[in-house]
């Protein structure tokens, strides 16, 4: 791939033309707001100048609801040698594009999974993608010089690819995005109108489910009206469990002992069931979940602390997994979580309390 043109410069698009730009690809961009597709040039992503002929590959990274649209016209103006598209439902824009009568051998729809709670081109990185999955959904009639240029595009945005049927794809990303999405936000609203004082006891579980929340809700209308059917029907199971949930600690209220017990079993239930679920997520680059032990710093809100922490990591020659911060409410201090291998936890603890970090139990 020499030369790409990205239509629509978001996140997404921005992102995987600053990957591209990187690996010396001539990139291309357009927008319907000439504005944004300036900004994301300034950015390094590419030139917002048209190109003189066809491209290697167009990517569209518009909302599912305009896919269909953008992708006939640069189809029929003959833009690219391949195209494809990065929007998060596949089977709707698949059938539209059918329904309008299309040679489709040149197309392949694709879905990088991830993102960020921000959009527009400044919150690109031309890493966003690295280590993340990346959807492909080639059917039958894909020719295979598109598949290898989308497969090219995603080794360049440092990304997994994942070959899924596209109804398949979308069935999961209800489950796996879309509806916790929405879950996210029903958790949060219950926060609009609380009182300052609940609202001040916020910790680091309140902001993990709700963190999502914070996404545009125009992009998100675009995408669930794009996959109602699977949302909905993963959105009737919940209800279930809620109400089942509902009539569980009703019964922890009764004077009946009987009924008290049923109401223990039921959240029990769903409890062991949610830790039965959340045991299937990835972990780490995407491999099982592994235990990891918790050594907790309390660091002061300052400039260059959080690269000390992790320099005297490596110095104690400690790998960190993962890591969490909490912020102390109306004080000036935090608390960092380093997740790390639980027989190099110990070495950590000492080494980070030799250098004068507080740990705490």
């Amino acid at each position: 791939m020499r030369t790409a043109l990205v239509i629509g410069t978001g996140l997404i698009g921005t992102s995987a033309a600053l990957a591209l730009a990187q690996r010396g690809v001539t990139v291309h961009l357009g927008d319907h707001d000439p504005e944004q597709a300036r900004t994301a040039a300034a950015l390094g992503a590419g030139t917002d100048e048209a190109p003189e002929g066809p491209v290697d590959l167009a990517i569209v990274a518009a909302p599912p609801a305009h896919v269909a649209t953008i992708l006939a016209d640069a189809i029929r103006r003959g833009l690219a040698r391949g195209y494809l598209d990065v929007a998060s439902v596949k089977g709707g824009p698949r059938r539209e594009l059918e329904s309008l009568g299309l040679d489709l051998t040149a197309y392949i729809g694709t879905h990088p999974m991830a993102g960020r709670e921000k959009s527009g081109p400044l919150a690109a990185t031309g890493d966003l993608f690295e280590g993340r999955p990346w959807v492909l959904t080639p059917t039958r009639d894909t020719d295979t010089e598109v598949l290898n240029l989308a497969l090219e595009l995603v080794s360049h945005c440092r990304a997994v690819p994942v070959v899924m049927d596209a109804d398949a794809h979308d069935r999961a990303v209800a489950l796996v995005s879309h509806m916790p999405h929405l879950m996210s936000s029903m958790v949060a609203a219950r926060l609009e109108n609380a009182e300052e004082s609940a609202v001040r006891l916020c910790g680091g579980g309140i902001r993990d489910v709700t963190r999502i929340a914070g996404s545009d809700p125009r992009m998100w209308i675009d995408i669930l009206s794009a996959n109602p059917g699977p949302v909905a029907d993963l959105l009737t199971e919940v209800a279930a469990d809620l109400d089942e949930t509902v009539n569980a600690l009703r019964a922890l209220q009764s004077a009946d002992e009987a009924k008290r017990r049923e109401g223990t079993t039921g959240i029990e239930d769903v409890l062991r069931r949610g830790n039965a679920g959340q045991i299937r997520v990835p972990g780490k680059h995407g491999s099982a979940p592994r235990a990891y032990e918790v050594v907790a710093v309390l660091i002061d809100d300052q400039p260059g602390q959080l690269a000390r922490i992790f320099a005297d990591a490596g110095m104690a020659g400690v790998n960190i997994e993962d890591v969490r911060i909490e912020h102390a409410t109306g004080q000036q201090v935090g608390l960092v979580q380093l997740m790390v291998d639980p027989k190099a936890a110990p070495v950590l603890t000492a080494a980070l309390r030799e250098r004068g970090w507080a740990i705490r139990q």
